[in-house]
């Protein structure tokens, strides 16, 4: 006897797809986003840029390779649910130490599999980002298509999942200081920074210019995280302050709050970068990176025009900006992850390219 639907999401448009539940069996509320990643589920469950978001996720098997204790981007998973096609939940790897399903139950994730993907993705490209219910099948279509118009997506995403303290990560080789303003920072960046030889103070998103420089850094980063940039005044603030005073690199949404401090705009994109095979081209090198992304915005390019900032990085897939400058300010951004795990690599020189420009700064003072 063939297994019964027992989960199923509901459209604002009024489209339902059936499937069977896994992770937490609650009903939620959430933008509807796909991603096109081949590996890295528990990264992607894992990364504060989705809060509040239920991915799609296109690669059709998830779940085979289990959780690692080691590979998780948050310590407190925030992604609003995930939608797959098959769902595997005897997961065959050493590394392994408990099923994806168990991980999303403790952090109150719903999941629901069976549906198809593929077809959910198209209407996302199609008619863009939009809210969507997950529930369960005995939701009527009327009721859940009154929770879609009267629940509203939180736009206090960032204030959710940055750091509450200051807390430092000592690199084994320490060469200099960085403090990192967390925005829902990704737990690799601290990794990659580390292994650069730079030990990160990292602090909340809300912290002043003064207070980070009674830190007394040698560079500031400006982390990813979730939702509109507009909705983090106080630190497109602290970065129009501190922009000039020392080296800055921003990744992801840092990238747009140091666009957004220059002068330049953003906008929403239809249904934003996700995976981890976007071609980039650098301005610089003529070379094309394959670059991993995760993010619903964009700089406009028209607007950089009367700012300091230069275009550094072009995406070939839509011509969007995925890196900008200011050389005399030694201010650089991507809007992609360098730091990305479990791939690609193609850009961690990036972070070499901070070190340099820190060197340089201390060279010249």
């Amino acid at each position: 006897m063939a297994q019964q639907y027992n989960r199923k999401i509901i459209l604002e448009d009024g489209t339902q797809y059936y499937g069977y539940g896994f992770g937490d069996d609650c009903d939620k509320v959430c933008e509807i986003v796909f991603n096109t990643s081949m590996v890295g589920y528990q990264e992607i469950i894992s990364d504060p840029s989705y809060t509040y978001q239920a991915v799609v996720m296109t690669y059709p098997l998830i779940g085979n390779y289990g959780i690692c204790e080691d590979d998780f981007e948050s310590k407190m998973p925030s992604i609003g649910a995930l939608i797959v096609r098959e769902y595997n939940d005897e997961p065959s790897n050493f590394r392994s130490v408990e099923s994806l399903s168990e991980t999303m139950k403790r952090y109150s994730i719903p999941g629901i599999y069976g549906v198809d993907t593929r077809q959910i993705t198209r209407s996302i490209r199609d008619l863009g980002s939009r809210k969507v219910l997950i529930c369960h099948m005995d939701m009527a279509i009327d009721d859940g298509l009154k929770i879609l118009q009267d629940t509203e997506i939180p736009r206090d995403a960032v204030s959710k999942v940055t750091s509450k303290s200051v807390t430092k990560y000592t690199a084994e080789n320490e060469q200099y200081h960085i403090v990192a303003i967390d925005c829902g920072m990704k737990l690799n960046i601290v990794r990659s920074l580390n292994k650069a030889g730079c030990t990160v103070t990292v602090v909340p998103y809300n912290t002043t210019d003064e207070d980070i420089s009674k830190l007394n850094p040698d560079g500031v980063f400006i982390s990813n995280g979730p939702g509109d940039p507009t909705d983090v005044p106080e630190t497109i603030d602290t970065i129009k302050k501190l922009k000039g005073k020392y080296p800055i690199f921003g990744i992801c949404l840092g990238h747009q709050i140091i666009s957004l401090a220059y002068g330049a705009k953003t906008y929403k994109l239809k249904f934003g970068h996700r995976g981890g095979n976007h071609p980039v081209r650098n301005l610089r090198t003529n070379k094309i990176e394959i670059t991993s992304q995760n993010h619903s915005y964009a700089v406009d390019t028209d607007s950089l025009l009367n700012t300091d900032l230069d275009i550094t990085h072009i995406n070939l897939l839509d011509n969007t900006v995925e890196g900008v400058e200011c050389t005399k300010d030694k201010v650089f951004s991507v809007q992609y992850h360098p730091e990305s795990a479990p791939g690609p690599q193609d850009s961690t020189y990036l972070f070499e390219r901070f070190k340099e420009l820190i060197k340089e700064e201390k060279d010249n003072a």
